[in-house]
């Protein structure tokens, strides 16, 4: 699942969180949500060490970023469900 469409859940996951339908939100799929993004930042972190020029590595790290920002997101989310969020190994 690309970078779009898992940003894209988490943004509807927290709206559903603040406009108070929290209890339809399962921790199990933030949890896996948060899993997709930490397996991501891994691989986008692995193609940043490879990359053969600077921008292809600029737009990589942009993306990297991206990334982390989500898992930030999602452990936000998993905070506020009152769960602890998975560790990132």
């Amino acid at each position: 699942m690309g970078l779009k469409k898992l940003a894209a859940k988490l943004a509807d996951y927290r709206s559903r969180q603040e406009s108070g339908n929290a209890s339809e939100i399962r921790p199990d799929h933030v949890a896996r949500i948060l899993g997709k993004l930490h397996r991501k930042e891994h691989a986008l972190a692995e193609e940043i060490a490879a990359a053969p020029d600077d921008g292809t590595r600029e737009r990589l790290e942009h993306k990297l970023a991206v990334a982390r920002e989500q898992i930030a997101r999602a452990e936000w989310l998993m905070e506020e469900l009152g769960r602890t969020p998975p560790s990132a190994g």
